[in-house]
Formats: structure tokens, sequence, C-alpha cells
């Protein structure tokens, strides 16, 4: 069972499965008891040659139709009509699947900071499970934007034959410098908040100050400077307070309504661990041996994931094209053009042409990447 605060951020509609047997981490550790929280659209009967698995970002649920608002619908990119989509809230996160903020097996405390180290192939191998679980043979497509992004880059990699087609979104095939920067930053953020003690808190002493920091931190990561400055300027709230540094403190509040500091270190420093080449070989070799039909879709304005990331994914993954969503706000523009991000998805279902990158603009990140 999970804290109140989270119990209240999960849908009625969502529904929970037990992996049948424990499962056997990467770090080595086994899990003996695994819950997964997931939500389905459609009528299951379209799985057979429509099942889509939608995988969502770091702070995201199964919820889709909270945080993707249109995209399931019937002028969106997925369908209800024809489409079974499934979503399950990943591995290590803390609305309904096994995490730290779950209970431990046969006590009635908390994972908290015990709760072991996880990648995003032991959250594919969970969702492959419920797949399993499911009766889907066979993914239609599999997408999702950033830590949703590497898994269908890993579902390429650790079941291809299960998978028809990817959709990256906003995302490259291994984590960089500058991400683990700055994921090291919002954790030492949350380290410093004399509530962390050791990651072994209380519901009603939780490190509310270091992870309203950290959330703070990846906002700015998040938009971009135009988006900063077309919506806030310099303009005051009053008292000498800028009006954007409001809105960062109103984040940082939200985030402590309805997220657990061990679930955010657990789940960055998976994102940080994230190659697809890591024990498979030479990179860009790996990535060429991705030769699923897939759309890379870069955000024009991501600081976080610049397109160029993208852009090395798609010239090198035989049958991939790389579309380029025109937005202002930065990496959360993929939350933003839901509209345009839609039809690129369906036009790329369709096997149209869609709007990817012009000749001029791949030129530009072609030039990026030699700088």
């Amino acid at each position: 069972m999970l804290p109140q605060y989270l119990r209240q951020h999960v849908s009625p509609a969502t529904r929970y499965f037990e992996l049948p047997q424990p499962l056997l981490l990467e770090c080595g550790t086994t899990l003996d008891t695994v819950t997964v929280a997931y939500r389905t659209w459609g009528d299951p009967e379209n799985a057979a040659t429509n099942a889509i698995l939608i995988c969502h970002a770091l702070t995201g649920s199964a919820d889709v139709d909270a945080w993707w608002p249109g995209i399931i619908s019937g002028d969106g990119a997925f369908d209800p009509e024809t489409d079974f989509v499934v979503c399950s809230n990943i591995l290590g996160s803390c609305y309904g699947t096994t995490g730290p903020a779950s209970l431990k097996d046969g006590s009635g405390k908390r994972w908290r900071a015990d709760f072991p180290r996880i990648t995003v192939r032991d959250m594919v191998s969970v969702q492959r499970a419920l797949i399993d679980h499911l009766g889907i043979e066979r993914l239609a497509l599999v997408t999702g934007p950033s830590l949703g992004g590497m898994q269908a880059l890993e579902w390429a990699m650790m079941y291809p034959d299960m998978v028809e087609r990817i959709v990256p979104i906003g995302v490259g095939g291994r984590h960089s410098a500058w991400c683990i920067a700055m994921s090291e930053a919002q954790r030492n953020a949350i380290y410093a908040d004399p509530d962390w003690n050791g990651g072994n808190y209380s519901e009603e002493r939780a490190p509310e100050k270091g992870l309203a920091a950290a959330r703070m931190m990846a906002i700015c990561t998040y938009r971009s400077w135009h988006s900063f400055d077309e919506r806030f300027c310099r303009n005051e709230q009053g008292g000498g307070e800028f009006q954007v540094q409001s809105y960062l403190r109103y984040q940082g509040e939200k985030i402590n309504k309805r997220f657990d500091a061990n679930t955010y270190v657990r789940l960055t420093q998976a994102m940080n661990d994230f190659d697809i080449s890591r024990g498979r070989g030479d990179y860009l070799s790996v990535v060429r041996s991705i030769r699923h039909p897939a759309l890379v879709v870069s955000i024009s304005s991501d600081i976080l994931y610049p397109p160029h990331e993208q852009q090395l994914l798609s010239q090198n993954m035989p049958n991939a094209r790389h579309a380029l969503l025109q937005s202002p706000d930065g990496h959360d523009g993929f939350l933003i053009e839901c509209r345009e991000l839609a039809a690129l998805i369906s036009s790329f279902r369709e096997g149209q042409a869609g709007r990817f990158a012009t000749h001029a603009e791949r030129a530009s990140i072609v030039s990026a990447i030699a700088e």
C-alpha cells in the first residue's frame, strides 16, 4: 500500500498485476514480489494487430491521459477504436508499481533507501512480464518521451522479435555527461536536506525542501531560455520577487504532493546508467543493429537532450526517420505540442512523410555533431 499522498494521484482505472515469479535485477538482487500498476485503453481484441505500449517519463505514471492529453483519442496518435494501448507505472516508481515507497515483503515498513538500484533494462523486463500476462504476442509500436524513450530503445534491443516499430522521443541512445551532471546536482539537493536521514525518512519528515530544489533545477532544464523569457521576462510579482521565482517554488511544492524523494533518486540513477551499448559492443554498431522502422523525434529547443543526439540515432538506425517537433518550450515540448506530435506519429504509422527535418535543419544538426 502506498502513502495517502501518493494514492490520491493514482487513477481508479488503474489495475494491478503481480509477477508470477521473483525478479532478478541486473545488480544481482532478487525482488521476491513485484506488483505492476497499469492501465489500458481500447478493445483487447485489437491487441492482435494494434497493440501499443506507451512508456512514461521520470515523474509520470500509467495515466497517459493525464500527462499526454489527446495522444489517445480519435484524432490523436492512437485511436481506442482500433488500437489497444497499454501503459504501466515503471519499476521503481511510486504510483502503484513496486519501488522505494512500497512495503517490503512480510513487513509493515517501506523499502525507502533499501530499495536496490535498478536499470532501464529491469524496467523493460517487468513490462515484458505484463505484456505476456495480457496475452499480447507482438507490439505494433512502442513509444515514450525522455525516460520513456530509453525504454522504447531497450525494447528494440531486448525483445526485437516482439516489437514492430518504435518512436523514441526527446532522448539519445545513452545518457550524456550533461544529463548525468544535472541529475547529480538534483540528487545532492535531496541529500543536503536535513530530513533526508540517509533516505530513511518518515512520511511526516520527508525531505521536502531537497526534493523541491531538485525539481526546480530539473524544470530549468526542461524548458528553454526563450520559453522563460517569453512567459516571465523580468516581470515582478511584488515584494521584490520575480514571477519566475514564484513559478519555480510552485513546481517544487507540487512535486512534494505527488512524488517520493527515494524514488527520484533511484530513477535518476537508472537514467544515468542508460546506454544501449552497455555490454553489447561499440555504440554506433549497436545503434546500427536496431533495424526496426523507427521515428526518432527531437524537440527543436531541447537543451537537455539536444536534437543532434536524436539525429545521430536516426542516421545510424537503418530504417529510422528523424522528425523535428517545433517548440519554443524546450524538452517539455512533447507535453505541450501534443497535436503536432500526434500528427507526426500518425503519419509515421501511415507510412507518410509527415513533418520531418528539412535539409537545412539536418545540415545544422550535422554541423553541431561535428563541433
